[in-house]
């Protein structure tokens, strides 16, 4: 059931124009912006693939104080997210998506980011999100399943990937919030979802 959603919804997805995705891009990082605290911290965004929201227009507003940071694959199915600013050096991982070339050591984990900026294909106002199907964001934050925020994980995309409900899996990872171009949703806690 979960594959033939992902399908519908990656058509969906990639019936949007170029400038609708901008338009979006636009209003989602003025959404985000406006809800990051003043303090300053760590932000992990993603490098927008297969029709994702792109968020480079978020990474050249952040604030002075936040730091800009992308995942990078691990083999053991996690992520590690390195600082990175424009023209910092990228390579492409095994999937295609250019990330940092940093050494593991010099990255940090998943518990130390202030804020994470997770990619949906879908999700529901209640914080349940559908991925690509790799796993990787709900291996890497399974930990927030026992212990709240920080991070606090914000899913990122489009008004039209929103769902009615999602069947719950018993590694999915909720979303403490949902940013699109229509909106800004916090979602509920979870043990009120």
């Amino acid at each position: 059931m979960r594959q033939e959603l992902r399908r519908q919804l990656k058509t969906i997805r990639s019936q949007l124009g170029a400038a609708d995705k901008m338009a979006a891009a636009e209003a989602v990082a003025a959404r985000v912006i406006a809800h990051l605290p003043d303090s300053g911290g760590t932000l992990a965004g993603y490098w927008a693939s297969a029709g994702e929201l792109p968020l480079h227009i978020l990474q050249l507003r952040l604030p002075a104080n936040w730091v800009w940071c992308l995942p990078v694959v691990q083999p053991d199915r996690q992520l590690l997210f390195a600082p990175w600013r424009a023209g910092d050096d990228l390579a492409t991982n095994r999937y295609g998506i250019p990330e940092p070339t940093r050494a593991a050591s010099s990255c940090l984990r998943p518990d130390e980011l202030s804020a994470v900026l997770v990619p949906l294909l879908g999700f529901t106002r209640q914080g349940r999100r559908l991925g690509m199907g790799g796993g990787y964001y709900d291996a890497s934050f399974a930990f927030r399943n026992k212990t709240p925020a920080p991070p606090t994980l914000i899913g990122v995309g489009f008004a039209c990937q929103e769902l009615d409900a999602l069947d719950v899996q018993a590694w999915d990872v909720d979303m403490d919030a949902i940013a699109t171009e229509r909106e800004w949703l916090d979602c509920p806690a979870k043990e009120n979802r």
